[in-house]
């Protein structure tokens, strides 16, 4: 079996088995993962990243579908492309549907473009909490383009724009009866906004109430989201979409939002690994301290509220020791 560090080496002069391995590990993110992403951070941030988020049903993975066979379609080079296509995980067993490894099934073939699916995790926000390493490793591995589609459930899907440089949302005509009540979700983070199947009836009605609610709106910002119609299926509509997507490009670039996004980016990846460590250090240590186990049998019984009780226990100092001695050892494991 290679070691990590053949993989690593592999991954970067763009093997597709090493990539799928590494992701593996980092989705399982034990003790490899850190070394991988260490690794890995080193040779990332060329890639351009595109979100996609919308409702169900609205043909997301069929525009990524598209899109992909747009971009590979360019000069220069020929652009490659990553995909990451999350679907629902089951609220049983935790497994997911995949589908879109089927829909994507043209780009199987091309070297150019690598797909990734990967279950929800229960994420409400649509994308699973590891969708950022994983397009980390992409980008390492020399992918262009990253185009990350959500699961789809609906106007909670905000995780996406803590991913992506440019924000695609995709909407059908049917959404037109529920436009106010998205605006306080999906409608204000959409750089681009897609109104697909435009061949149903209300499209054209749908793209005007995007725009009036977009002059009406309280974003400050020099860029006003486009609002495009395609029918994917067909393929009509997606080079507007690449050319609105590179518009965009040019627009983050030059104004210094591309940079303050990927700061913000930095941030968010920094905090909720450590939220993701301490967490799952002060649960060890609860399965392992009587005083602790008291704490949350008194919580779990109603005899105190959580709250007073979380304040006594992070201001025992005692407990906090005890709780970095559980850090400590998580990372030597």
């Amino acid at each position: 079996m290679a070691t990590l560090q053949e993989l690593m080496r592999q991954m970067l002069a763009g093997e597709p088995l090493a990539l799928a391995r590494l992701i593996t590990r980092i989705e399982k993110e034990g003790a490899e993962a850190v070394e991988v992403l260490r690794e890995a951070s080193q040779h990332a941030g060329r890639g351009y990243r595109i979100g996609f988020t919308g409702p169900p049903g609205s043909g997301k993975s069929t525009i990524v579908d598209q899109l992909t066979a747009t971009i590979r379609g360019e000069g220069q080079g020929r652009p490659t492309v990553g995909i990451i296509a999350v679907d629902p995980s089951s609220p049983f067993t935790g497994g997911a549907l995949l589908g879109d490894r089927i829909r994507m099934e043209q780009h199987y073939k091309d070297p150019g473009v690598y797909i990734r699916s990967m279950g929800s995790r229960g994420s409400h926000g649509g994308l699973p909490h590891v969708t950022q390493r994983v397009a980390t490793l992409l980008e390492a591995s020399g992918k262009d383009y990253i185009l990350i589609e959500t699961v789809g459930v609906g106007q909670t899907e905000l995780d996406v724009m803590e991913v992506a440089d440019t924000v695609v949302v995709v909407l059908v005509p049917e959404a037109g009866d529920t436009i106010q009540t998205m605006k306080a979700g999906l409608m204000e983070i959409a750089d681009v906004f897609v109104v697909n199947k435009a061949d149903r009836d209300g499209a054209d009605r749908l793209a005007r109430e995007v725009e009036q609610s977009l002059h009406l709106s309280a974003r400050v910002s020099e860029w006003t989201p486009p609002v495009l119609l395609t029918k994917a299926a067909r393929g009509e509509g997606i080079q507007e979409l690449r050319e609105a997507i590179g518009k965009h490009r040019e627009y983050a670039e030059r104004s210094g939002e591309l940079a303050r996004r990927r700061q913000r980016r930095r941030t968010t990846q920094f905090l909720t690994t450590v939220e993701e460590k301490v967490s799952a250090a002060l649960r060890e240590l609860i399965e392992g301290n009587g005083d602790l186990k008291g704490v949350l049998e008194r919580v779990q019984s109603g005899e105190v509220d959580p709250y007073s009780a979380a304040i006594d226990v992070v201001s025992n100092r005692d407990i906090l020791h005890k709780w970095a001695s559980a850090l400590e050892k998580r990372q030597l494991r």
